[in-house]
């Protein structure tokens, strides 16, 4: 009895909850503690590790389950649907963070980022630039919709170098 191939869709989504799960535990985690208000990026570096590292293990885990057969679209198409489904997931939690759970948080981080800059004796017009462009990126569904387009964006590039790496017809 022949074994079945696995289905790329099925399979990238068990791994897109995986990561998108990770990803909200991050930011839960950066919430609880107070990390995120104080301006610390190491919860951001970790994410950008994991990332890669879900998606190089997923292709490899499809093409293990596939007698070891891998097209460079398999793995492009398993990438792209991870990056996809775990920012959606990961969207979600931030438009219900921003609209319900917390909605005065990105007011406090406003005010975390001014006083941080004022700490460091930055310009005025510097601030008031910066206060644009973080309004503009911190605004949950602009935001939201960066974060999908970027995800998308690196989740090409990984699963591009993965399949390159793995491929085997």
């Amino acid at each position: 009895m022949e074994a079945q191939k696995p289905i790329v869709g099925k399979f990238a989504m068990n791994y897109g909850v995986i990561l998108g799960v990770i990803m909200i535990f991050i930011g839960i985690i950066t919430y609880v503690t107070g990390i995120a208000l104080k301006g610390e990026q190491w919860p951001q570096w970790l994410y950008y590790i994991i990332f890669p590292v879900v998606i190089f293990y997923a292709i490899s885990q499809f093409k293990k389950q596939n007698a070891n057969v891998l097209s460079l679209g398999e793995a492009i198409k398993l990438g792209l649907v991870i990056a996809v489904i775990s920012a959606i997931i990961y969207a979600v939690y931030v438009l219900l963070f921003n609209y319900v759970i917390d909605p005065e948080f990105m007011g406090l981080m406003k005010e975390a980022v001014i006083d941080k800059m004022l700490e460091n004796n930055t310009a005025q017009e510097i601030i008031d630039q910066q206060m644009k462009a973080m309004e503009f990126l911190m605004n949950p569904i602009t935001g939201s919709a960066l974060w999908i387009g970027l995800s998308m964006f690196f989740g090409l590039i990984y699963s591009l170098i993965g399949g390159l790496v793995m491929k085997k017809e």
